[in-house]
């Protein structure tokens, strides 16, 4: 059984956290480096029910997408609710473990999950990593079509294959236009639109987008935007990720038993609508 310094030695080579955003806060947030680990739990938010959850399986390993703490804090109080994380994480000797943007622009990546969730083929990096010779490794993905289809096909694609959640997929264009090449961006993707116009490509499937960059965007040219939720877009990464977990297991015999979490931590719950507009 291997002890959790080694395993996290082996997710720091997969998502090395050298290549985060200055911004970010990545790595190992809680655990003893000497403990044993034999089952770990994949999730994309270190929330409570995750960590419940890790409990009844008997984890002794949590890794996330999203941090727990993004920026500083002054209190690890049981009554706060990321206290009651922490709390819960060191009485049950539970590690958590977060690759956020070094999982992002990693090969393969977040959005190499959110094409192969798609049957997407993906042709390279949408924001290249100047440091990969490769040419590899960078922020989202420019993706083809095996057959063109229309965006609102591809947008009922994204439907059915992505994580049902309140939002749902929403789309803006044409939905009678052809599709042949996408863009997609696991998470927040509008902070990208000029890497996406440049790209040529004729849609864009990420999370978050706000209206005037959205309302821009689709004045700008005829690129069809798919928009979904954050969770469901980052959440086909924890399957990847548990299968790179699997392989490394079985490379160093250590048989874990890897684990994805299918709780939906999308902070929406319900959605309302009196009808698409005329």
């Amino acid at each position: 059984m291997p002890r959790l310094s080694e395993v996290i030695a082996a997710l720091d080579a997969l998502w090395p956290p050298e290549r985060a955003e200055g911004w970010d806060a990545v790595g190992t947030v809680c655990g003893d480096p000497d403990a044993e680990v034999d089952r770990v739990l994949l999730a994309v938010d270190p929330v409570q029910e995750i960590v419940d959850e890790a409990l009844g399986l008997g984890a002794q390993l949590i890794v996330t997408h999203h941090p727990l703490y993004l920026r500083g804090t002054t209190t690890v109080a049981a009554d706060t609710f990321k206290g009651k994380v922490v709390h819960t994480l060191i009485k049950h000797d539970i590690a958590l473990h977060v690759a956020h943007t070094n999982a992002d622009t990693a090969d393969p990546g977040v959005s190499d999950a959110l094409a192969g969730a798609l049957d997407l083929r993906v042709t390279g990096p949408l924001v290249p990593d100047p440091t990969d010779p490769a040419g590899r490794r960078g922020l989202g993905r420019i993706c083809e079509l095996d057959h063109p289809e229309t965006l609102a096909a591809f947008a009922a694609r994204a439907a059915a294959r992505l994580p049902a959640t309140a939002q749902g997929i929403r789309l803006a264009g044409d939905p009678e236009a052809l599709v042949r090449t996408v863009a997609v961006s696991g998470g927040s993707g509008d902070s990208l639109f000029d890497a996406v116009r440049a790209a040529g490509v004729d849609a864009f499937l990420t999370a978050d987008l706000r209206h005037h960059p959205a309302s821009e965007a689709v004045r700008h040219s005829p690129l069809g935007l798919v928009d979904a939720a954050h969770w469901a877009t980052e959440w086909p990464w924890c399957e990847q990720a548990a299968a790179q977990l699997d392989a490394l297991s079985d490379r160093h015999g250590w048989d874990l038993r890897v684990h994805v979490s299918k709780r939906v931590t999308d902070p929406w719950t319900t959605h309302h609508s009196s009808g698409a507009p005329n």
